[in-house]
């Protein structure tokens, strides 16, 4: 009887509702030929090689990446003296698959996906569904989910609540925290700004992302000495104060609005030059601070303070390249490891690292620059791994979350991923981009006067610039809410397999690596 239902209702719908003869079906366009429906498939134009069309070439790539998985039951269970965490902004799946192509190949992999272990983790913040790269760093390096805009702080406070954030009681502590309680070494890297959200989360507790200086909170309304701003908790906090390497943009955060930096761009700061306080409470330490990448290079690797801040804002993109001024993320990378291991201190490091330029590639449709930045990303975290040993040194790459960022269509393999889909035209006849976007600020780029699509054969879409055509107008993309990729290499990475919540990650961190509180892998050793 439902059945009889359904087909009537089926039935009444395609006579109210007709097929049109070019309809867009999300799998193949779909033709209407009386009362049957026939397929079109995309036009391809790639010709498979002679060994892909051999099913022993399938057959026995399978049989080795089995052995592979095989192999996995030798699992390294020894404590994890150091811990590498990468953290790529907004690095979602679609991005890592589309960055695969830009690197040359969907069948190649990128550094970390060749890591042992992999899982997925949940991202969303506890009032949304979708995260910011606050509230997910609260979760991802404290072991607790907050909430939107905030950092540092339990749930508890929401956002802008000055009066919640100088509760210390809603205080939850970072990873690093807890390697400097443990005597780790312990560093920061960034090319976005310094006080930015995601960094933050390593040393701040801040009830309102966006107050990087002492000016936002004010203009907020909040009051500077209960809710001290976030450059300033770096500088003069419990953490900030013990980190050894500070690495990454954001000068202006940190010098007044009368002073000019070294680029020539006034500091948003009402009260004091930071990076002076800075010098002056480390004066007694074998400390240095640095602007260009010149001097970062020319820094002695025995150096116990190291801070450097190399633009007065984000650092550039790297297809905006001032390779003279400011240092890659693999450079600043490796300057932190060789000051680490320079080190005689035998209680290992923490040292955690964000490549933040995949997210503002994205949120200004810029897929092209968000999957070079993945790329770059990518060599810093192959760096660190040939740097270090497996046997004693977890590295754990993950996301904060995604974007709304989208690979689609039935493009032939091989097809340039920045280009035009050479599989099919959309039905109004022009060619449509295998990227794109379901929001951002290119929707009006990529529409004539009268809210028709323009034929993309007349535009640059390679170019560094070109700005991915979006299915609605926003001033910036959005992020997106699916789970994200964990990959993890080194002492018990296995416990980073399956789905869990994003607040999972830093709770095995701290076991495998002895800190903090609670059951660690020391303790449970010892126990035994």
């Amino acid at each position: 009887m439902n059945l009889f239902i359904y087909i009537c209702c089926f039935i009444s719908l395609s006579l109210t509702h007709p097929t049109p003869d070019n309809f867009e079906h999300p799998e193949m366009l779909i033709h209407s030929t009386g009362n049957r429906m026939k397929r079109e498939l995309p036009a391809l134009s790639f010709k498979p090689s002679e060994i892909e069309k051999d099913p022993d070439f399938w057959n026995n790539k399978a049989g080795k990446f089995l052995e592979k998985q095989l192999n996995k039951n030798r699992l390294n269970k020894k404590m994890a003296k150091n811990v590498i965490f990468f953290l790529g902004d907004g690095m979602g799946i679609s991005t890592l698959m589309a960055s695969r192509m830009y690197k040359g190949g969907e069948e190649l992999e990128l550094s970390f996906e060749q890591f042992p272990y992999s899982g997925l983790s949940k991202t969303y913040c506890v009032n949304t569904q979708v995260a910011d790269s606050a509230c997910s760093a609260t979760s991802y390096l404290s072991g607790v989910k907050g909430n939107y805009g905030t950092i540092g702080l339990s749930a508890a406070v929401i956002q802008g609540d000055c009066i919640g954030q100088n509760n210390t009681s809603h205080h939850v502590e970072s990873l690093i925290r807890k390697g400097q309680r443990s005597g780790m070494r312990t560093g920061i890297i960034t090319n976005t700004r310094i006080t930015h959200a995601t960094p933050a989360g390593t040393y701040a507790n801040i009830a309102n992302r966006n107050w990087e200086n002492d000016v936002r909170v004010k203009n907020d309304g909040g009051n500077t000495e209960t809710c001290p701003d976030i450059a300033y908790q770096l500088i003069h906090g419990h953490v900030g104060k013990k980190l050894n390497v500070i690495l990454g943009g954001g000068r202006q955060e940190f010098i007044t609005e009368n002073e000019k930096d070294i680029d020539g761009n006034f500091g948003r700061r009402s009260d004091k030059n930071l990076i002076n306080v800075w010098m002056h409470i480390h004066r007694h330490k074998n400390s240095k601070y640095v602007e260009t990448k010149e001097q970062l290079m020319k820094v002695n690797d025995n150096v116990e303070r190291l801070l450097g801040l190399f633009d007065s804002n984000h650092m550039p993109f790297h297809l905006d390249d001032e390779a003279e001024t400011k240092p890659s993320l693999s450079e600043m990378v490796n300057k932190a490891l060789n000051i680490f291991e320079s080190s005689d201190d035998d209680k290992g490091y923490i040292l955690f690292i964000e490549g933040g330029k995949i997210d503002h590639g994205h949120h200004f449709g810029l897929a092209k620059k968000a999957l070079d930045e993945t790329i770059e990303f990518e060599k810093a975290v192959e760096l660190a791994r040939t740097r270090t040993s497996e046997d004693d040194t977890l590295i754990v790459v993950t996301a904060d979350h995604s974007h709304s960022f989208t690979v689609s269509g039935y493009a032939s393999r091989g097809n340039n991923i920045l280009g035009l889909n050479d599989g099919m035209k959309s039905s109004d006849g022009f060619p449509y981009t295998t990227l794109g976007y379901e929001n951002g600020p290119s929707f009006y780029q990529n529409i004539d006067k009268e809210g028709r699509r323009i034929n993309l054969e007349n535009e640059n879409v390679l170019s560094n610039d070109y700005g991915y055509p979006t299915q609605y107008p926003l001033p910036l993309e959005t992020h997106g809410g699916e789970d994200v990729g964990v990959f993890a290499s080194g002492p018990h990475a296995h416990l980073f397999t399956g789905v869990y919540e994003q607040n999972f990650i830093p709770h095995a961190i701290k076991y495998i690596a002895c800190i903090g509180d609670g059951l660690t892998f020391c303790s449970e050793d010892q126990e035994s």
